[in-house]
């Protein structure tokens, strides 16, 4: 049975693993705080807007 894969699979997956461990060790996210789906998406929103802040600053300085 044939399937379609992406052209990149492992690249993708590689990708969104070292966003994740970034996310982890540098900024110390290990746990969502709140229980519950409509909070955990209102904490990975922070975590999220936080990264991505960091990320423009960082772009901007260079």
């Amino acid at each position: 049975m044939p399937t379609m894969a992406s052209p990149m699979p492992c690249a993708s997956r590689l990708r969104n693993r070292c966003l994740f461990g970034i996310i982890k060790s540098v900024m110390g996210f290990r746990q969502f705080l709140l229980r519950g789906l409509d909070n955990v998406q209102g904490d990975w929103s922070l975590v999220t807007m936080a990264w991505n802040m960091k990320r423009m600053y960082d772009l901007a300085a260079a």
